[in-house]
């Protein structure tokens, strides 16, 4: 499972570490892409390979369904760790996520994210305000 929230700097070259603990848990393989609310997504193989067979089975008679397979797979592209455990984040991806120096990089559950440090900071802060009220729609969905 992938979880915790960890602060990395994305150097010159556009590389990111992606912690140790992290790496274990996405394998050998991994794909980038982008992802909802301007951040972006790392995918381990097996959890990429999921979600496109899902994302495979929309009808591609949707508006909706086509927008939403053409954010998700026109950008994807498989990382591969260096030495030093980076990842190269190309310059469309970067641009999208709007990533400056420093960036965080969260663990949900079968995914990755990583998100410029100001966005997520500001993000993190409105959802920990409304913490109670998403706890209570989640529980009339039957989640909580």
């Amino acid at each position: 499972m992938l979880i915790g929230e960890f602060k990395h700097n994305l150097d010159a070259k556009k590389r990111l570490a992606i912690p140790s603990k992290l790496r274990k848990e996405l394998g050998e393989g991994a794909v980038l892409t982008r992802g909802l609310d301007n951040c972006l997504f790392v995918f381990p193989s097996s959890a990429w390979n999921e979600f496109t067979a899902k994302v495979g089975n929309l009808s591609f008679a949707q508006q909706s369904a086509r927008a939403f397979s053409r954010l998700m797979l026109s950008g994807a592209v498989e990382v591969e760790f260096d030495s030093l455990g980076r990842i190269l984040i190309p310059d469309y991806l970067k641009t999208y996520a709007g990533l400056n120096k420093t960036a965080i990089i969260t663990g949900i559950y079968n995914r990755l994210e990583i998100w410029d440090e100001p966005k997520w900071s500001a993000y993190k802060e409105n959802i920990e305000k409304n913490s109670d009220a998403i706890a209570e729609r989640l529980g009339e969905l039957g989640i909580m």
